[in-house]
């Protein structure tokens, strides 16, 4: 496995100046909504200059949900890179959930909060469906080895990845709309995935 160099402190700096901006971004949207935000309450609550904040970040709502999705991003990735290599893609992203269920109960708020937000603001929604974008590439490329014989062109991790997202997106509506156990809705949902052999 190759190594990649180290980053530079500059580099250190930016991204975690990023993300501090986008967890302020997510606390005073869940406190106060993405209308009763503003990108002056941000940049005070991070600690940076406004003109600061628009080097990072568009729009105060592209902020609020790399806050809110991106911390969840490490941890999917993190699970399924985990996972033993001789377990193929479905059953290794069924595995890495499984075991993030754990962490949904602490979260729960948190999950519901970004579910709301992203009804409630077309342009937040617009953005949340970039992160998830994001989620799916992620997933795709740690998928990929796992189905041995994939081609250049091979669409199934592409797939696999788009539709577990698809899975855990429906799986949120349903828990939001009508509870349950937001867990038990996800790994029933990616259970029915199918992706045939090329």
């Amino acid at each position: 496995m190759s190594h990649s160099q180290p980053e530079s402190l500059a580099v250190r700096k930016r991204r975690a100046t990023n993300a501090r901006i986008a967890a302020s971004a997510a606390r005073l949207a869940g406190l106060h909504g993405v209308g009763g935000t503003t990108v002056d309450q941000i940049a005070a609550d991070a600690e940076v200059a406004r003109a600061t904040f628009f080097r990072y970040y568009d729009t105060k709502e592209s902020a609020v949900a790399e806050g809110i999705t991106g911390p969840w991003l490490t941890l999917v990735t993190e699970a399924i890179a985990h996972q033993p290599d001789d377990l193929p893609a479905k059953e290794a992203l069924v595995a890495a959930f499984g075991e993030l269920a754990a962490e949904f109960p602490a979260h729960a708020g948190q999950i519901r909060e970004l579910a709301r937000l992203t009804r409630s603001s077309p342009t937040l929604g617009a953005w949340t469906a970039q992160a998830y974008h994001r989620y799916e590439q992620a997933i795709a490329e740690l998928l990929t080895p796992r189905f041995g014989d994939v081609s250049a062109h091979d669409p199934r991790p592409r797939l696999l990845a788009a539709l577990a997202m698809a899975a855990v997106r429906i799986s949120l509506d349903d828990w939001v709309d009508h509870g349950g156990a937001l867990p038990d809705l996800i790994h029933r949902a990616l259970r029915t995935i199918a992706i045939e052999p090329s």
